[in-house]
């Protein structure tokens, strides 16, 4: 199925009650990987080795990753436009922190001679600046649709954005600690060109995705409709995590300014 482009990678548009499982045996087997090289660098390594809180946000982290791409939210993407963008808003919003927090990141880049803990200051605005890139490009028209006849750029859509918004993390998770200012200005970044695409989508006086035509009419919507639904999950739950996020880093921010202060 991996390379079958005559349909859509998820399947075929399904009508209610015929939402099916993704069974690509590919990609089982690299989330299986995924998991197995974890659980293997955990065992090796002595003094790095990630703590016990860290192992199990990487496993809720990637059960929620696996179930994204693997549950019927993956068939039913192909009808509506909506449920891709609730797909995506798992992997960016729920997977990708807790994978952070388990510290996948800092093994990876290890596993390539890389040690960062701690994203530098040069990363803490390309990230940003890249997952922008990628949300924007992909919730356009014309690659959107073209995820829907090219199983290569599907996955390209994917990898683009879910890596994107692991580096994003990393610099709102792991950098608050040593930059919170560039943490506080991705994070109130990143929410408003979410807010700001989500109104865009929500607003839209006609439908944009050609490839959701025909599809939405069996769920009873149109596709302006589900288009609407698609914006507002992308306008009100990603803004509001941005925005909680900013308010934290402010509030640790002010605090140490006022630790700073108070002595003098």
């Amino acid at each position: 199925m991996l390379f079958d482009n005559s349909i859509p990678y998820c399947g075929s548009p399904p009508v209610p009650g015929g939402v099916t499982w993704n069974f690509d045996p590919i990609l089982w087997s690299l989330l299986a990987l995924s998991a197995l090289a974890y659980s293997v660098a955990c065992r090796h390594l002595r003094r790095d080795a990630p703590a016990r809180h860290e192992q199990i946000s990487f496993a809720l982290g990637w059960t929620i990753l696996a179930l994204a791409l693997i549950s019927p939210l993956c068939n039913l993407s192909v009808a509506l436009f909506s449920a891709r963008v609730g797909q995506h808003m798992i992997l960016s919003l729920i997977a990708a922190p807790l994978l952070v927090l388990g510290r996948a990141d800092v093994l990876l880049l290890q596993a390539f001679c890389v040690h960062a803990d701690v994203p530098n200051r040069t990363e803490a605005y390309v990230a940003p600046l890249s997952f922008a890139l990628a949300l924007w490009v992909w919730h356009a028209p014309a690659p959107y649709n073209a995820t829907f006849t090219s199983h290569f750029v599907y996955w390209i859509m994917h990898v683009t954005l879910f890596a994107s918004a692991i580096a994003l993390w990393r610099v709102l998770l792991r950098g608050v600690a040593h930059e919170p200012v560039s943490a506080l200005i991705a994070s109130a970044f990143t929410g408003a060109e979410m807010c700001a695409l989500g109104v865009l989508l929500t607003f839209a006086s006609h439908a944009l995705f050609s490839a959701h035509t025909n599809t939405t009419w069996p769920w009873g919507w149109t596709p302006v409709e589900d288009q609407q639904f698609g914006g507002l999950l992308m306008w009100i739950p990603g803004g509001m995590v941005f925005t909680l996020h900013a308010l934290a880093v402010l509030g640790l921010f002010l605090s140490r300014l006022d630790r700073r202060v108070g002595p003098a």
